[in-house]
């Protein structure tokens, strides 16, 4: 803490903070001189100029707090603002009659004072202060526009040989290894081999690009997940016949191969690659879960053998049109968000249908649901719809996600949903009939809607 006393000193240049500092209880009398670099030069004694000084007895220092004489421009070049903004001096005791201290600058360079009147600008604001000037510069801005960019200078990412010992403490015969961010390259120096009953392997976040999985795992492993990986092709899978959930997501696989064995699959995960058509998924009959979204996919294909599918997740693909599903009969959830269709069609032979997700595309009309009477979810948020129509029918309906389109009439919202007894949350934010009179808006759906439960993210209090 700074003791609440100050002390006035009176220093020996009127124009220069850097000149010597008397310190006292009483104005102590000034140099025969008033500049440090001019020693024969008459004294300044046009007035006092004072300094308020606060002492730190934890830190033994004094810092400026104050001046009181007006900012005048020395006649001698100035020193490195750095520098001359800072009156510091240590002392060992804190006291008014310590004996003097007296501040030598040390003059800039002519590089120092260059650079320092090129950084500073004027500030133009009530205190007249000189600001630096600064400039927020990328070093990379190729980075912004590939994702894929990597740059030659950059030092290689520290790798660590997965050893023996991550798995020292394991017995034998334990059933589930997860190795989680351990920095894992190699998978024979994991040495495997000896866990005879390992049914999960959980291998995520490492850095393994080749796999290679010794064939005693086969007859018990039915559980791998190599997500976040540098895994570029698929193999080494041969022995593993017995999984039922692969998991290769986020990773750098452009082509689906070798896992058409893997006939006892149920949930097969490729999120996030560099996949570009969905192929080599013949035989997998027994398949229900297919993730398959962030890709480069264009077109809906090759799934005429995937007849147990009931989820198939595709969003943040290149899409263009539903088709070439109509063999997919127990499909219960199709995900299609963002991509680029243009109307709802393909659907016709899916009568198990009861999650559907179509949000943010280019879709203009509700059409092609005829069939889909056991619907309990439809999102078709962000598209470019103008009116609720074809909708009526489905009477299963519990979720309606409609927000930032172009709807604006609440007639069509109690024509097409007034009836629904399930439906219970209703999006329309972002809506003309939303935004033309907020204020009114939800009491407006109330009102069509008396079985809603929760308008947009706002749970409503039931009475």
């Amino acid at each position: 803490m700074w003791e609440n006393k100050f002390h006035r000193v009176k220093l020996d240049t009127p124009g220069d903070v850097s000149g010597g500092v008397r310190r006292g209880m009483a104005p102590a009398e000034p140099r025969s001189t008033c500049d440090i670099n001019s020693p024969n030069r008459p004294p300044c004694r046009d007035k006092a100029h004072q300094l308020q000084i606060a002492f730190s007895p934890t830190f033994e220092r004094i810092t400026c707090l104050q001046s009181f004489f007006p900012l005048r421009l020395p006649e001698r070049p100035a020193i490195f603002p750095a520098r001359a903004q800072q009156l510091n001096s240590y002392m060992t005791k804190p006291h008014p009659e310590s004996p003097v201290s007296t501040l030598t600058p040390t003059p800039a360079t002519n590089t120092e004072m260059k650079d320092c009147s090129a950084a500073m600008k004027d500030g133009k604001g009530l205190d007249g202060k000189l600001r630096v000037e600064r400039h927020a510069v990328l070093a990379n801005p190729e980075a912004l526009e590939d994702q894929d960019h990597s740059d030659e200078n950059d030092p290689p990412p520290e790798t660590i040989e997965a050893d023996e010992d991550l798995l020292s403490d394991l017995a034998d015969d334990v059933e589930d290894i997860d190795l989680v961010h351990c920095r894992i390259s190699s998978l024979p120096a994991l040495h495997l081999e000896r866990f005879t009953h390992l049914e999960k392997l959980c291998l995520r976040q490492n850095q393994i690009s080749q796999i290679n999985f010794p064939e005693n795992l086969g007859p018990t492993l039915t559980d791998l997940d190599l997500y976040d990986n540098l895994i570029t092709r698929i193999k080494g899978l041969d022995a593993l016949t017995k999984l039922t959930n692969l998991d290769f997501s986020f990773n750098n696989i452009k082509h689906i191969k070798n896992i058409s064995h893997l006939v006892h699959l149920k949930d097969l995960y490729f999120v996030q690659n560099r996949i570009q058509k969905i192929e080599g998924l013949d035989g997998l009959r027994a398949l229900r879960n297919l993730e398959l979204a962030a890709n480069r996919i264009r077109e809906i294909e090759n799934l005429d053998d995937l007849t147990a599918l009931e989820e198939l997740w595709l969003g943040k693909n290149k899409i263009t049109e539903i088709k070439n599903i109509d063999a997919l009969t127990n499909l219960k959830i199709i995900s299609l968000p963002s991509n680029r269709l243009t109307t709802i069609s393909g659907l016709s032979n899916l009568h198990n249908l009861e999650e559907l997700y179509v949000s943010h595309n280019a879709i203009t009309a509700i059409s092609g649901l005829e069939n889909n009477t056991n619907l309990r979810v439809l999102d078709i948020s962000s598209n470019q719809i103008s009116k609720l129509e074809n909708i009526s029918h489905l009477s299963h309906l519990e979720e309606f996600w409609a927000s930032n389109n172009q709807l604006a009439s609440f007639d069509e919202v109690e024509r097409e949903l007034g009836d629904k007894k399930e439906l219970k949350t209703v999006y329309f934010e972002g809506n003309p009939l939303q935004t033309a009179s907020s204020v009114l808006y939800r009491n407006k759906v109330r009102l069509a809607l008396p079985q809603i439960q929760q308008i947009d993210a706002t749970y409503l209090r039931v009475s």
